[in-house]
């Protein structure tokens, strides 16, 4: 069985452990070095049976807690080429810890298998994964402009889908908001929209996935309740019943206890 659990996060899902039992990986580590350990001894978790941390961009509410964990812990950092030129440039020891990644392609740490595909964002070479043991399979997207079809392609077959519903169009262009936060939101190249975060959980649930959760939700961008509202609207509408043919959750900010069986 593959287990996704949510770590504490000031941006919902930021930082993200899977596991199959005997291999854990963190996806992302949004958080504190020190509230990533005491989220994982939490779970049961020994810090130091980590196998390593999936990154899928360099900005820091992705890598916040990086730095001192892998000085820590010696953790295998594996990211995009052009994200681990970030990482690199601002962790001076990384280098001898980096496993570089071609998006598109596979590998695998420990006994789980990774495939990887890239994600439109503003961030450099920013990357999706897809992780899998034992016949179940969850993907992780967020921090998603557009959904392409790499993206589509990477979540095919997921049992479980972490993605993002980030901003509600009205509510935002009402809201007051420098303009430049605004405009950046508004045109997606960063962020996803509620409609097409739906639509991209449409994608997965007609692919065959029973649980949706969405992340990198925050007050400042779009209301929790508002994203649910708005994805559950559409999964219903196309017929997929939430809470009998599939599961949706919002990721907490501030939980470490939140676990998914895949």
């Amino acid at each position: 069985m593959l287990e996704l659990c949510t770590l504490a996060s000031g941006s919902s899902g930021n930082s993200l452990l899977v596991s199959d039992g005997r291999t854990h990986i963190l996806v992302d580590a949004g958080i504190s070095c020190r509230r990533i350990t005491n989220s994982l001894k939490m779970l049961g978790v020994d810090p130091k049976e980590l196998a390593g941390v999936l990154i899928t961009h360099e900005h820091t509410d992705h890598m916040a807690g990086l730095a001192t964990l892998t000085k820590q812990l010696r953790l295998p950092v594996y990211a995009s080429r052009g994200t681990g030129r970030q990482l690199c440039y601002r962790i001076a020891f990384l280098e001898e810890l980096f496993h570089p990644v071609t998006p598109g392609e596979g590998f695998s740490v420990g006994g789980i298998d990774v495939e990887s595909f890239p994600t439109s964002h503003d961030a450099a070479e920013s990357t999706g994964y897809a992780l899998s043991a034992g016949g179940r399979k969850a993907a992780v997207v967020t921090d998603l402009g557009y959904v392409t079809p790499e993206v589509e392609r990477g979540i095919r077959g997921a049992d479980l889908l972490v993605c993002e519903a980030n901003h509600d169009v009205e509510w935002l262009q009402a809201g007051p908001y420098p303009y430049y936060l605004k405009a950046r939101i508004l045109g997606d190249r960063g962020h996803l929209s509620n409609e097409a975060g739906a639509e991209l959980a449409w994608t997965a649930v007609a692919g065959g996935a029973r649980t949706v959760v969405l992340a990198h939700l925050s007050h400042e961008n779009n209301t929790p309740a508002r994203a649910h509202e708005v994805v559950r609207g559409l999964l219903e509408r196309r017929g997929a019943a939430v809470g009998r043919d599939v599961a949706l959750e919002v990721a907490p900010r501030n939980e470490a206890s939140r676990r998914y069986l895949v």
